[in-house]
């Protein structure tokens, strides 16, 4: 499986830019993980990190639950791996598949990018319930892209110690 990357508009308005850096840096995590089986996306790489590639997925799984269905869409739903709302539960993915996490990671985002199109703005506010604050959408789109562009520095790193593959 190759995964197909589409750079976001030089010239683009706000919304459609930042929903293109959004979509970009997701398809960077599946880029990382394109090519290896499940006992690969669970390597750890830097012990004693429990950090791997399928860790992230899931953990992007959950940063997407999080920001735009529980803040954004005021749903009262579960973290995706937790019912205690622990976020760190979703890294150990020692016994995770490839298939489960991408399809609980995919839902998300497709949920995601729902809740983005039938926004009527991006000042649209939702309740961030650990801050204590309500935030917008454009806060929440920004998030986002700054979570995926952080890990996907780690799964730069996660990849190379897999098989040696580096780049964009």
């Amino acid at each position: 499986m190759t995964t197909e990357r589409i750079g976001p508009p030089l010239t683009g308005g706000e919304r459609e830019t930042l929903r293109a850096f959004l979509d970009y840096h997701r398809a960077t995590l599946a880029m990382k993980c394109d090519g290896l089986d499940d006992e690969q996306l669970r390597r750890q790489a830097s012990p004693p990190s429990t950090l791997s590639l399928l860790g992230l997925v899931r953990h992007m799984a959950e940063v997407e639950r999080t920001w735009f269905r529980r803040v954004i869409n005021g749903e009262s739903i579960p973290l995706v791996h937790s019912d205690q709302d622990d976020y760190q539960v979703a890294y150990d993915a020692s016994t995770a598949t490839r298939a489960e996490a991408f399809a609980a990671w995919q839902a998300e985002v497709e949920h995601s990018r729902r809740i983005e199109r039938e926004a009527a703005s991006l000042d649209v506010l939702g309740h961030q319930a650990r801050w204590g604050e309500d935030v917008s959408l454009r806060l929440v789109m920004l998030h986002l892209i700054h979570e995926y562009a952080r890990h996907n520095g780690h799964a730069d790193l996660l990849r190379e110690a897999v098989d040696g593959t580096t780049g964009a």
